[in-house]
């Protein structure tokens, strides 16, 4: 896919891997730009990047009427970058622990689906085209301490795989993106070495570029999945002593 001749659409976009992933295209050449958030404001920093091609827009992918809304503005879509995620605290027996799970399914698997199924009709119309789901290494193994997170991304992996056997017939790649930890707010907490957003926003649009459906961009992430496909009960073991407090 010819990235120069691309329109995205980004979600979560004012910050994090967002807003990387905005510079990423900006610096590809791609010609617009859609940088959704949930509040226009917080999208000011993200715009100034480059005001004359990225177009900030309020969305909330938990909500199917303003996804469907959202749709009729951007029909030229033909790269939609699902990257809109969110990420509570504690494992499945923690006071909240069902409210923190539907609060994540509802963003990070709900909120996915629900523009999948939108914009899937635009970019086969457009050609095709490609999405991105950004994954995690929490997608494979499950990391105690952020259960239902990596429960919901579990499940976000899965629909990656059934998207992508769905819309072969209509030309869309969909590539999956399965980061270690990112130096952002959300894996302040994290106690691993941290790669820069940026970073994982690059790997992902060269995989487009490319036609690779699966990306590991950076050495954790690497070195994860080599583990697994040697030892995957080990690496569940190590994992499993990331217990929540």
């Amino acid at each position: 896919m010819n990235l120069n001749a691309s329109v995205a659409l980004v979600t979560g976009a004012n910050r994090g891997i967002g807003k990387a992933f905005v510079e990423a295209l900006h610096q590809a050449g791609v010609k617009r730009i859609y940088a959704t958030a949930r509040n226009l404001k917080a999208l000011q920093d993200v715009v100034a990047i480059a005001p004359e091609k990225i177009i900030p827009i309020v969305l909330d992918v938990t909500n199917p009427d303003q996804i469907a809304q959202v749709s009729q503005q951007t029909p030229d879509v033909n790269l939609l970058i699902n990257n809109a995620g969110v990420l509570g605290s504690g494992g499945f027996f923690a006071e909240n622990s069902l409210e923190t799970a539907q609060w994540e399914m509802s963003t990070n698997y709900f909120g996915t689906l629900y523009m999948i199924r939108t914009f899937a009709p635009i970019l086969k119309q457009n050609e095709g085209g490609a999405i991105i789901n950004l994954l995690s290494i929490a997608s494979i193994v499950n990391v105690p301490v952020f259960a239902s997170y990596s429960a919901s991304k579990a499940a976000l992996h899965s629909l990656t795989q059934g998207a992508r056997a769905e819309l072969a017939q209509q030309g869309t790649l969909v590539v999956g993106v399965f980061p270690g930890p990112v130096d952002t707010a959300m894996s302040e907490g994290v106690p691993l070495d941290k790669v820069p957003p940026i970073q994982i926003a690059q790997a992902a649009l060269q995989a487009v570029e490319q036609g690779d459906e699966d990306v590991y961009p950076d050495p954790v992430s690497q070195q994860f999945f080599a583990d697994i496909h040697q030892d995957p009960k080990a690496v569940e073991k190590q994992f499993a002593g990331m217990l929540p407090q």
